[in-house]
């Protein structure tokens, strides 16, 4: 059988997980650089039985499906793949499982970019390297104020870090506890008060229709102008017109972006030239540990398949 593995744009693979076990029944080819569009996705995958798919970087929607009749399995890196069409998987007859995962590491980029942001590191940085010195005063985390859209696992890792740097915590979600809200040190409130109130507000929500596009023109208007935004969930999530609009009229101080409506972020797409911004290209999970255990899982995956015993499969809700 015909195994492709996508998007390993690191080239690490092969070399983060032993894929001896496979090589008698599976022939593997690594595909280090992004496929683009469905036809071109659908070309170069017509002979796989198999696709293992890092996160949600090439999209496989019903109609993705329906051109590759060979395919028999996805393996997709995560507990979960919003980009992959379940439904249509079950129709097809294709089974699609997933990996475990560490689950610290996007929270722990986002507070970076916090960090990143309220230091203003990026211009210092520059300014060294350009042979200048400083050009700006940083912002304190001790005493400012946190706001944290979506109180899960990594929500409450990052109430943690706040706390740490001595931080007020205010929370917000759609379904939020005030007992949960307690458990982390944070003060459940309403989400224009969380926006209206914090100096830095960051988003960990899963995306869904109830949570696309819920930071939007009126939201980002509730913010003070001398706050930040950090999104490190999923782009659409923050409405991308309104967030350009703020950041060039100054409506609020800045972001910090790991995500985005198209990925990878076109080379002239307008955020990459937004003034006061730290994008990073969603390297939230691209951590030694959060891949090892993706492409461990993976192989494991892919020979229980071939057992006839498949693991960690993922069903249509």
């Amino acid at each position: 059988m015909k195994l492709a593995i996508l998007d390993d744009y690191q080239r690490v693979a092969l070399t983060l997980a032993d894929w001896s076990s496979l090589r008698d029944r599976v022939e593997i080819t690594v595909f280090d650089r992004h496929l683009g569009a469905e036809d071109a996705v659908a070309r170069a995958l017509a002979e796989f039985e198999i696709v293992c798919i890092m996160r949600e970087r090439t999209p496989f929607p019903a109609s993705l499906f329906e051109r590759l009749p060979r395919l028999k399995l996805v393996v997709t890196t995560g507990r979960r793949n919003a980009a992959v069409d379940l439904a249509a998987a079950a129709r097809h007859r294709v089974a699609v499982c997933g990996t475990g995962s560490p689950g610290h590491a996007t929270g722990e980029l986002a507070f970076a970019l916090i960090l990143s942001l309220a230091r203003n590191l990026l211009a210092e940085a520059n300014s060294v390297r350009a042979g200048g010195w400083q050009v700006g005063i940083g912002r304190d985390l001790h005493g400012a104020v946190l706001g944290i859209i979506g109180l899960g696992n990594i929500g409450a890792q990052i109430a943690g870090f706040g706390r740490a740097f001595g931080m007020e915590l205010l929370a917000w979600s759609q379904n939020l506890t005030e007992a949960r809200a307690a458990e982390v040190g944070a003060r459940r409130t309403a989400k224009d008060e969380l926006l209206a109130g914090a100096d830095f507000v960051t988003i960990h929500l899963r995306l869904s229709p109830r949570t696309r596009s819920l930071i939007g023109a009126r939201e980002l208007g509730l913010m003070r102008k001398d706050a930040y935004l950090i999104n490190t969930s999923r782009g659409p999530i923050v409405d991308e017109a309104a967030l350009l609009d703020a950041l060039h009229s100054g409506r609020i101080a800045g972001a910090g972006l790991d995500v985005f409506d198209h990925e990878p972020l076109p080379a002239d797409h307008p955020l990459r030239t937004a003034p006061n911004t730290v994008l990073t290209p969603h390297i939230g999970y691209v951590t030694s540990a959060s891949y090892t255990r993706f492409y461990q899982d993976a192989v494991e995956d892919i020979a229980a398949f071939l057992r006839g015993e498949p693991l960690r499969i993922l069903n249509a809700t």
